[in-house]
């Protein structure tokens, strides 16, 4: 739970007391490679904060193309966050590609966080509206980008994951074939 700990006071500080009771609220959970923590289907009960480990957030189209919207790593936060805000069963899977642990939250408890300490709800809207940011940039990223560029944003963004994650995940990530990543791999570093 220190990782916990340090991972809010990068945004604000709590004293030992708070700490305390904001720890109540999260459970932490070891995960296996190749574990779900979410499935198509599944009620979303969590959202979870990455203490080490690789997964990656995707889901299925009805033609059975798989489309990663995001991988995460150490002290990143990942859910399918439609069926967690809107409690909706799931429409996408959460797995883990490289052994790890992670804590995690309710709706119920996230809520009543922020209502019960000022610095939790500021903690929680500094964190959405960074996840919402990315998110805007990885979408202008995949319409207006070329496979080159969206390759270089993802090394100059990611560096370590280019060489923990498998490359077809990247490729997909990408929106590139396994063939266009290896040329843009090659060709980045002649």
């Amino acid at each position: 739970m220190n990782r916990l700990r340090e991972h809010i006071e990068a945004i604000t500080p709590l004293t030992d007391e708070e700490f305390e009771y904001v720890k109540t609220f999260f459970t932490l959970r070891k995960v296996r490679k190749n574990q779900f923590l979410i499935h198509d289907g599944d009620e979303v009960k969590y959202e979870f904060l990455v203490l080490n480990g690789i997964y990656k957030v995707y889901y299925i189209d009805e033609n059975g193309k798989e489309h990663i919207l995001q991988f995460a790593k150490k002290d990143w936060w990942m859910s399918d966050y439609i069926g967690f805000f809107k409690q909706q069963n799931s429409k996408m899977f959460i797995e883990c590609l490289k052994e790890g642990e992670v804590v995690s939250l309710t709706l119920e408890g996230r809520n009543k966080l922020a209502a019960d300490l000022h610095k939790m709800d500021h903690f929680f809207r500094i964190k959405l509206t960074n996840g919402y940011i990315a998110l805007q940039q990885r979408i202008m990223m995949l319409l207006s980008g070329t496979p080159q560029q969206r390759y270089e944003e993802f090394v100059r963004l990611y560096p370590d994951l280019i060489s923990e994650v498998p490359k077809k995940y990247v490729a997909e990530y990408l929106g590139v074939s396994r063939e266009t990543l290896s040329r843009l791999y090659s060709n980045t570093n002649k």
